[in-house]
């Protein structure tokens, strides 16, 4: 019994004594040196951990419709950088400076939005995630 409890004391002071190891995807999937300037209408902005996620729907020549996601930092480093749960509306015609998926898919990261009011609202991904 006594081995047991020392066992244990043991066990939960090296774990609580070594440092948190967090885990959390790359960039790899998308093309830091790349800008792909996308124009569209918000269908859907979500404010939410771990990603804030921004739905937008695309037109081509033709009129068809291309749905694009996109994705920014979490809403507390959004929060740091000037954005808000508000920030962005269904409806909105937005301007989206967007990292894109290596792959050619309709998905990348923000760098940028450019709103019609003439505002601008950054992620700072640019710089954090070139190579």
């Amino acid at each position: 019994m006594r081995n047991n409890l020392l066992s244990f004391v043991f066990l939960i002071s090296l774990f609580s004594a070594s440092p948190p190891v967090f885990a959390h995807h790359g960039n790899g999937a998308y093309d830091a040196e790349a800008t792909k300037i996308v124009k569209g209408t918000v269908s859907e902005w979500v404010w939410a951990n771990p990603h804030c996620l921004l739905f937008l729907d695309t037109k081509d020549d033709k009129g068809n419709v291309t749905r694009w996601s996109v994705e920014a930092s979490s809403p507390v480093d959004m929060i740091r950088l000037g954005w808000a749960a508000n920030s962005l509306k269904a409806g909105d015609e937005v301007t989206v400076d967007v990292m894109p998926a290596r792959n050619g898919a309709p998905v990348g990261r923000i760098r940028k939005v450019s709103l019609p009011n003439g505002k601008t609202l950054t992620t700072g991904a640019a710089g954090r995630y070139s190579n």
